[in-house]
């Protein structure tokens, strides 16, 4: 199945929760990124990351391929009072000077790329020192919990669907760096509960990969069913509690430390 997040840009926009505050504070903090740094914010998608960033005094560009996810993160821009660059290309087709910028995020993406070839581009892209920070934020499905129960309905309409049972840890993301010239190779995770209504946590899933990017509307809204019949009856408590797990690589390119 094709996937294409530009079908679920609303529900994406609307119910997702983005990367927590938290995120941004570490990045902030240990100098990751520091404020006027020139920022690309790879598969940008709404924004979340590129959004989170230019608040807090960076100069971002988002990067995607989605007409109508860049639509929707300019839209949730312009709420924010920030100006993010927008450039529409898939990431290995796109072109930027050598060394023409401090810091590349990829925020919940990475595997959507063809990796190495985007980890030489995010090396030829940095200046020397700069840093590359790969990021997640996913769900956990633990035994009998929320997130698991939501999988396996999942699984019964999108039987196909692989990217289920995750731990939200990706150790394979360090030998694409590591392989591309990167040091100073580091990775932390930290765990937090997102609070969802009913009606968010609907939307969250109908925009995830596993139903609104692959699936027609007809079976979207069969599961979308399913899923408020199965809240209702194993999680009616609201808002309900969602683990979630950060998880982040950082990487300096060669040269200078920063």
């Amino acid at each position: 199945m094709t996937v294409d997040f530009g079908r679920t840009a609303n529900d994406y926009a609307r119910h997702r929760a983005g990367f927590p505050e938290a995120f941004f504070e570490r990045l902030f903090a240990d100098g990751t990124v520091q404020k006027g740094n020139q920022v690309l914010d790879l598969g940008t998608g709404t924004g979340t990351v590129a959004r989170g960033l230019a608040v807090r005094g960076g100069e971002v560009t988002g990067l995607d391929h989605s007409a109508a996810l860049l639509a929707e993160a300019a839209e949730l821009d312009r709420a924010a009072g920030v100006q993010v660059k927008q450039v529409r290309a898939r990431v290995e087709n796109a072109e930027f000077p050598p060394a023409s910028f401090d810091v590349i995020t990829a925020g919940q993406c990475w595997h959507w790329f063809d990796r190495s070839r985007t980890a030489s581009q995010s090396r030829s892209w940095l200046k020397p020192g700069g840093r590359l920070v790969i990021a997640h934020f996913d769900w956990l499905p633990l035994n009998g919990n929320l997130v698991q129960d939501t999988e396996r309905l999942i699984l019964t309409c999108n039987p196909g669907w692989t990217m289920h049972s995750g731990s939200g840890l990706y150790p394979a993301w360090l030998k694409d760096v590591a392989e591309a010239g990167f040091t100073g190779l580091r990775t932390y995770s930290f765990d937090l509960d997102v609070p969802y209504s009913h009606v968010d946590w609907r939307g969250r899933v109908r925009a995830s990969a596993a139903i609104g990017a692959v699936l027609d509307q007809t079976r979207v809204q069969r599961f979308d069913s399913e899923l408020a019949a199965m809240l209702s009856a194993r999680h009616a408590a609201e808002p309900m509690a969602v683990p979630h797990r950060v998880w982040v690589l950082s990487a300096v390119a060669p040269g200078l430390l920063a």
